[in-house]
């Protein structure tokens, strides 16, 4: 089986276009974006297909197609046209209501955020703590270990205190 690399790289360029157009705020750029990442996907499925032009049952020979990537094109067409429904639903709902289609950031969204940057201050803190120290301590003991005399000084008293 002999895959066009065309078909490879338009597929590429459908996953790369259909993810960054899915990452933005915009409901319909969500929508195209995953139209995008469908079709890209339908031509994965048409790639990992088979022998291009040959049906799944004609002949016995060795050139004989796959018929379950076809099932599953067919399921991922279903899938896609309803979840776009769904979009489009959800679009045109949103513009009744606030004349935009973006997802605006709330009251939760923003408090998670300021969560993650006062963890983020915290755990900066505690790397400068730590660099400062010129001992390591463990979380069980406040004393300091190093590993390499702590296993010396075992092997120590093991041999009799040498």
């Amino acid at each position: 089986m002999s895959v066009s690399l065309s078909l490879v790289i338009v597929m590429a360029a459908l996953y790369a276009l259909g993810v960054y157009a899915m990452l933005e705020r915009s409901l319909t750029r969500v929508l195209i974006g995953f139209l995008l990442l469908g079709n890209g996907s339908n031509l994965l499925i048409l790639i990992a297909m088979g022998y291009p032009g040959v049906s799944p049952f004609y002949g016995w020979g060795d050139e004989q197609s796959d018929p379950l990537p076809q099932a599953l094109m067919l399921t991922a067409i279903v899938i896609t046209f309803a979840v776009s429904a769904f979009l489009l639903a959800l679009i045109y709902r949103s513009w009744q209501l606030g004349q935009a289609d973006t997802v605006e950031d709330d009251e939760e969204d923003l408090a998670v955020r300021e969560r993650a940057e006062a963890t983020e201050d915290i755990m900066d803190d505690e790397e400068e703590v730590a660099e400062q120290g010129d001992e390591e301590t463990t979380d069980f003991s406040d004393t300091g270990v190093e590993p390499i005399t702590a296993a010396m000084l075992e092997l120590d008293d093991r041999r009799g205190g040498e």
